[in-house]
């Protein structure tokens, strides 16, 4: 889930800026077209040597595991020894924290598959936010095995037969540090999508030397909403390495399965995604959000230029400077639906909604709720989660720590051809009624991107995807690569009537979608 810290501050004095916020801005008529920054997934400060991994808790509450590589001598994980039964009684769970030399923390929760776990593709599953739980997100509103129980106004939970562990085994990982249960013990924090990569990467490899059974499953890395930087990032990271290990002597650490990237609703690619926003909001959408020609749509019109133009000057001549500038127009302004807030009812993440009071301020009192539940001693306890830790299911600070490095600005997609063109799957799906990262800008970037399916897909019709045993098309999908026998290598899907979080609004049809997706089944009958 997209957050948005601006909402408060937005008002009809930032309205009436965007004049001249355009005319001072003196951009070219004609934009030329932002070049793909240029990462390295190398690249970044290492953990700090010399620091001594600290045992945080009781050695009689978890079992600590390390890995005998000197690679991942900053990490270790600490598993909760007492077991959950929570949730999905009659699964085996793990849960604990991913401890960083440097004073951080990460919580995870997994479930093995209700069928065949033994062969059941692994899944690491990641909100975005930045700084949202997937724990309190995807677990519990979405996908996972069980759900906040809205009958009794979030005291329990609820079994969920739509759950995705009913096909695979599921990883939801609370990063980066400030995120759920995830914390910092001396202060320490993460700031940019690289560093966060290598986090996962590490406890990934400890995961696997710990749990060696799941390590030759097919793994899929999938995220949502900022996720769609996390998730590209993480795969580019794990695909590199497992060149590395091929082409370097043994060092301890695993190849790693990676047989596709899925981004649900996921901001990716900033150019796309940003010119899509006025797009959809001013007649684009399923649902009417705002009158194409009033004052707030002719506003938006005159700055996305502006956000575009400077987009441009933040690729062609990367920094801070030229990069927090666009970042201010683009994100700060115009992309997040302060628009929604203040001057609509609506919302932002199902636009056929009201938006819901809730302390939380998401829209959804579920949140709340879900908080509330995760507080509880009792749960902490029985999953292994420190019992002085409040839950925060989204920390606002973590969007301010990624946005002073104009990460809101990355054009994540950057990170996907190499992997696509390397035998790695790709699917991207949208709830259409999303307003925070609608549909129409992530079929855009999908189908600019630059692989060696490019063209087929480009060529691609949306046809119709209906799940089994429903009485019509959950949605449309256009797909490229698998010659129409699986489900492509290149896949973009459109599902109807369903927001920001695609598995609450249409949980049987989205797990049709994943159920097909991980066995590599055509959407299309």
């Amino acid at each position: 889930m997209i957050t948005y810290p601006y909402l408060k501050l937005f008002s009809k004095l930032a309205l009436a800026l965007y004049p001249v916020l355009v005319y001072s801005a003196g951009l070219p008529d004609q934009l030329q077209v932002p070049l793909r920054p240029t990462f390295d997934v190398h690249s970044g400060s290492s953990q700090p040597p010399g620091h001594n991994k600290s045992q945080v808790g009781d050695e009689a509450t978890y079992h600590i595991a390390t890995h005998p590589s000197t690679s991942f001598s900053d990490y270790q994980i600490r598993v909760s020894s007492t077991g959950s039964s929570l949730c999905d009684p009659d699964v085996r769970q793990v849960s604990g924290y991913l401890d960083i030399s440097d004073g951080r923390h990460l919580f995870f929760w997994f479930f093995e598959a209700r069928n065949s776990p033994e062969t059941a593709p692994l899944m690491l599953w990641l909100n975005g936010g930045p700084g949202c739980s997937s724990i309190g997100n995807g677990l519990l509103f979405e996908h996972g095995p069980c759900l906040i129980n809205p009958a009794d106004k979030g005291n329990s939970t609820v079994y969920n037969g739509f759950s995705w562990n009913e096909v695979a085994n599921i990883i939801y990982l609370d990063q980066p540090v400030g995120t759920g249960y995830s914390y910092s013990s001396d202060g320490s924090r993460v700031n940019t999508h690289v560093d966060l990569a290598k986090d996962v990467y590490a406890f990934l490899q400890i995961f696997y030397h710990r749990y060696p059974k799941y390590a030759s499953l097919p793994f899929h890395v999938a995220a949502e909403s900022w996720g769609g930087h996390y998730g590209p990032a993480i795969a580019n990271l794990i695909y590199r390495k497992n060149k590395d290990l091929l082409a370097s002597s043994p060092t301890g650490a695993v190849p790693i399965n990676l047989h596709s990237v899925i981004i649900a609703n996921g901001f990716t690619d900033p150019v796309a995604q940003y010119e899509a926003h006025t797009d959809y909001v001013c007649g684009g959408a399923p649902y009417p959000v705002f009158n194409p020609n009033g004052p707030v749509c002719i506003a938006m019109r005159a700055t996305t230029p502006v956000c575009l133009g400077l987009l441009s000057a933040c690729y062609k001549y990367p920094s801070r400077s030229t990069c927090m500038s666009a970042q201010r127009i683009c994100w700060d302004v115009l992309m997040p639906p302060p628009f929604l807030r203040p001057l609509s009812s609506k919302n932002q993440y199902d636009i056929r909604e009201e938006c819901e009071p809730s302390e939380s301020q998401l829209c959804y009192i579920e949140f709340d709720w879900i908080g509330a539940w995760l507080d509880q001693p009792t749960v902490k306890k029985a999953i292994g989660a420190e019992v002085e830790r409040k839950f925060t299911d989204c920390d606002i600070t973590i969007q301010y720590d990624f946005n002073s490095q104009a990460q809101a600005v990355q054009e994540s997609s950057a990170f996907l051809p190499e992997l696509v063109n390397g035998g790695v799957r790709l699917l991207a799906f949208a709830g259409d009624v999303d307003a925070a990262c609608n549909y129409i800008g992530i079929e855009r970037w999908m189908t600019k991107l630059g692989h060696n399916f490019h063209a087929e897909f480009e060529q691609s019709p949306s046809l119709f995807w209906q799940p089994q045993g429903s009485n019509g098309p959950a949605g449309v999908v256009r797909t490229a690569g698998g010659d129409g026998m699986t489900s492509g290598n290149v896949t973009f899907i459109r599902v109807y009537e369903a927001g920001h979080m695609a598995p609450h609004d249409q949980p049987e049809a989205s797990l049709d979608m994943i159920s097909r997706w991980l066995k590599d089944l055509p959407f299309v009958d």
